[in-house]
C-alpha cells in the first residue's frame, strides 16, 4: 500500500505543512497539491465543498507530491467511509468532546476486527494498490480536532484512545471555548497555556499534534513549540490577501508618483495584506483572516 507521507515524517520527528482547500474547485486543489505542502486537506466542515465535489479534488490531490487528506463534516460514520473510499489517507474530525466520540470515529476509520469501516475502497484501491485492505488500519492518519471546553476537559482521556494518531487544534473554537474572540492570540493568555495543555498531553500518550494556522509567522511559532504539522492558513485566504495586498502595493504608487492616480479615490498607504502581528494575533477579522 502507498505509504503514508506524514505518518513517516512524524516517526522521523521532521515538521510538516499541510495546504487547506476552503474553494470547491479541483484545479485549485491541484494547484496546492504543487506548492510545496506534506499534504493538503479539503474541509468539508467550513469549505464551500459537499461530497461530490470533494472526491474530485482527492483524484487531484493524488496526482500531485502532497497527500491526500480531508476534514470531515462531522463524525459521521458515513461521510468517512466515503471519503476513505475516495482515497483520503487522513482524516481531521471536528468538535471532539470526549472519549466515547474519540472513538467513534477511530471506529468509523478501521477494518474489522478493530473497527467497523465498511470494505469497498473503489478509489483506495487505485491510489493505494491491491494490498490496501491488509494495511489500511495501520495507515490511514486519524487526528481529532481539540476545540471546545468538554475537549478541553476530557483531553486525557481522549489523547489515551487507541488508534487516534494525533491531536488537531482548531485554534479560533478553542478560543471561543476559553471565552476569547476567535481570532487567536496564541503568544500569551489563555489560548497560550491551553496549547501547551494540548501538547503535554499529546506528548504522554505518543500522539502526534498538528494545528490550523493564519500564517507562516503563527506556524512557525507553532514548529518551535513542538507541533507536529501545521496548516498555512487556506486557499481563499491567501487569494485574496495576496491580491488585496498587490492591489494595495499598486494604488499606494500611484498616490504617491501622481501617476494613473484617482482623485475621488484617495488610496489609504496603510500596511495591507495578513502577515500575523507581533502580538501573536492575527491582524483583524475583517481584514480577509480566517481561523478553523
Amino acid at each position: 500500500m502507498r505509504p503514508n507521507v506524514l505518518k513517516q515524517r512524524f516517526a522521523r520527528k521532521a515538521f510538516s505543512t499541510g495546504g487547506w482547500c476552503s474553494i470547491g474547485n479541483s484545479y485549485a486543489a491541484e494547484v496546492m497539491g504543487n506548492s510545496g505542502f506534506d499534504a493538503v486537506v479539503v474541509d468539508l466542515q467550513h469549505g464551500m465543498i459537499f461530497l461530490d465535489q470533494a472526491v474530485a479534488m482527492l483524484q487531484a490531490i493524488s496526482a500531485t507530491p502532497a497527500m491526500p487528506m480531508a476534514r470531515v463534516s462531522q463524525n459521521q460514520f458515513f461521510e468517512i467511509n466515503k471519503l476513505l473510499d475516495a482515497g483520503a489517507w487522513g482524516l481531521i474530525c471536528p468538535m471532539i468532546d470526549d472519549v466515547h466520540e474519540a472513538k467513534a470515529f477511530v471506529d468509523a476509520c478501521r477494518y474489522p476486527p478493530v473497527g467497523s469501516r465498511s470494505y469497498g475502497p473503489v478509489r483506495g484501491l487505485l491510489y493505494g494498490g491491491p494490498d490496501y485492505f491488509e494495511h489500511a488500519n495501520e495507515t490511514i492518519l486519524t487526528f481529532g480536532m481539540i476545540e471546545t471546553p468538554k475537549g478541553m476537559a476530557n483531553l486525557d482521556a481522549i489523547a489515551a484512545v487507541d488508534g487516534l494518531d494525533g491531536l488537531f487544534v482548531g485554534p479560533a473554537d478553542l478560543s471561543l471555548a476559553l471565552g476569547l474572540p476567535p481570532v487567536p492570540v496564541w503568544r500569551e493568555g489563555p489560548l497560550a497555556d491551553a496549547l501547551q495543555k494540548i501538547l503535554a498531553s499529546a506528548k504522554r500518550h505518543g500522539k502526534a499534534t498538528g494545528i490550523y494556522c493564519t500564517g507562516p509567522e503563527f506556524a512557525d511559532d507553532m514548529r518551535r513549540l513542538g507541533f507536529d504539522f501545521a496548516i498555512l492558513s487556506n486557499d481563499a485566504v491567501v487569494l485574496r490577501q495576496t491580491l488585496q495586498g498587490w492591489n494595495q502595493r499598486l494604488r499606494t504608487a500611484a498616490a504617491q508618483d501622481g501617476v494613473g492616480a484617482d482623485p475621488d479615490k484617495p488610496a489609504d498607504t496603510g500596511a495591507a495584506g495578513g502577515s500575523a502581528s507581533r502580538s501573536g494575533s492575527t491582524p483583524a477579522a475583517g481584514a480577509g483572516s480566517s481561523v478553523y
